[in-house]
């Protein structure tokens, strides 16, 4: 067994760093250095390094809690290497990716503001999770009210936040007359760009109005749609690698499909990364909301009624005949009827893939992972499908059932008895009005935070009610076989 560092690199037989990595240049300060950004923003740009080009834009990695501490220990140990490994339905394929070449201490404001403001930093980009942007749900904006934001507010100059950080790095290059570098997030939420430039802009103006409105003029915030299927890294994960010659305490197991449509907006300049097979466009509202409502959306269809009935994994989802018959006929009858069209791309065929992915038995993804956090994901994936079907007087039987079975599932426990854990940053809350809907189900379609003004609309609530309610008596798997007719 070899341990993973840069002087071991020539013992792996295994796709590997090509290049000199002393010659690459930290131009790209990075938040959140989770699975998602190592096996996706990093390795397209590994791919760009392998090509020979690229080298002004290695990743330096940044964290702001105390916690992000133990990745840095476990990245600086192997020389901020770590094996990726794709894989499909019949093959493992891992590489070594080396395009990070430095990890901050973690929430060493300090540290982190003096490598923003750095000339050589070009770009800020987030990986930051959907509840890391302060958003009120509310309003759906960002909330500058919220405690952590409001220290940093209060004091500017030793902020705790990405975003407080953010805002002290771009105070500083504006004093020295160094030009502004681009914010680009690759978070999973509608719009991210203009979402994380409203949470930046907001945040300045607490305390440097005039701040403020210099970064809404001169700072570039590009959206971005992401997508890469990313389990967790377990123990199991571990084992696996090992058993494929490489001692890397931090691997990441993800599958074969890569996607990355961007804005090109980097006035202060970006990899050609277009040359790695990101795509680059004006505007990538469509291939966001595809993403986000057939994607996104299918996997909230897939989670709810498989945790009901005691699935573990999402390809053993897939291989339910009822589970499947459920997604393919909300997406085909519901959902995909009402997303516009995308330059180049057939919807269907696009569904086709998604379906593919999910049935995917090597990833190893769990059912619990996609019901994880509804409270933040039913509003942004399934919700604005059921008011788009609304406004053109479209039925919603399937997403109402699909919402009935979110409902049932916040109930907190499965249709056997098992318990289900707390899995939501506000399961408290749900599963006491999960508990007061099984008698009035109009309770959980009062969360105007989650429905705004639909839990009222009778053509949603009517067929909610009765779903619900034929969950709590008949169990899922009998309430699926009324509604496929089967």
């Amino acid at each position: 067994m070899t341990r993973l560092t840069e002087t071991n690199l020539p013992a792996f037989a295994v796709p590997k760093p090509g290049y000199d990595r002393r010659a690459l240049k930290g131009g790209i300060v990075h938040f959140g250095l989770g699975n998602f950004h190592r096996a996706h923003q990093a390795v397209f740009l590994d791919r760009l390094m392998n090509a020979g080009k690229g080298f002004d834009y290695a990743i330096v990695g940044a964290g702001v809690l105390p916690s992000d501490a133990q990745m840095r220990d476990v990245l600086a140990a192997q020389d901020y290497l770590y094996s990726v490994v794709e894989q499909s339905a019949g093959a493992s394929n891992p590489r070594i990716v080396g395009a990070m070449i430095d990890y901050l201490p973690a929430a060493d404001a300090p540290a982190i503001i003096a490598k923003l403001a750095d000339p050589e930093t070009r770009i800020a980009s987030l990986t930051i999770t959907e509840g890391g942007y302060f958003i009120d749900a509310a309003t759906g904006h960002f909330d500058p009210t919220h405690p952590a934001i409001a220290a940093d507010g209060k004091t500017p100059f030793i902020p705790k936040t990405v975003f407080g950080l953010i805002v002290a790095a771009l105070k500083a290059r504006r004093a020295a007359g160094i030009p502004p570098f681009t914010v680009m997030s690759c978070d999973n939420i509608p719009h991210n760009g203009r979402v994380t430039r409203e949470a930046v802009v907001e945040t300045a103006r607490l305390s440097d109005p005039e701040l403020a409105g210099w970064i809404a003029a001169n700072v570039a915030f590009p959206n971005a749609m992401v997508d890469r299927i990313t389990p967790a890294t377990s123990d199991r994960e571990r084992a696996l690698i090992r058993e494929m010659g490489i001692e890397d305490d931090s691997p990441v197991f993800c599958e074969d499909f890569i996607q990355w449509v961007l804005e090109d907006n980097f006035p202060a300049g970006r990899p050609p990364l277009e040359d790695a097979g990101v795509e680059f466009v004006a505007d990538v509202t469509p291939w966001e909301m595809m993403k986000i409502r057939i994607l996104n959306g299918g996997h909230a269809i897939i989670a709810y009624p498989s945790g009901l009935m005691d699935i573990h994994f999402v390809h053993e989802a897939m291989e339910n005949p009822l589970v499947r018959a459920f997604l393919d006929r909300i997406e085909t009858e519901e959902i995909i009827p009402v997303v516009p069209p995308v330059p180049g791309t057939d919807l269907t065929a696009y569904f086709e893939k998604v379906k593919e992915r999910c049935a995917n038995p090597k990833i190893g993804d769990t059912i619990r992972r996609l019901c994880l956090d509804g409270s933040n994901r039913q509003p942004k994936f399934i919700v604005p499908t059921i008011a788009d079907r609304l406004a053109r007087g479209l039925p919603v039987e399937g997403l109402a059932l699909e919402s009935a079975l979110w409902c049932r599932y916040c109930a907190g426990i499965t249709d056997s008895g098992q318990a289900i854990a707390p899995n939501d940053p506000n399961w408290d809350r749900l599963t006491a009005v999960a508990a007061l809907a099984r008698g009035d189900p109009a309770t959980w379609l009062g969360m105007a935070d989650i429905y705004g003004d639909l839990g009222r609309n009778p053509a949603f609530a009517a067929p909610f009610a009765r779903w619900l309610t034929a969950l709590w008596e008949q169990g899922t798997e009998a309430t699926l076989k009324g509604w496929l007719g089967r």
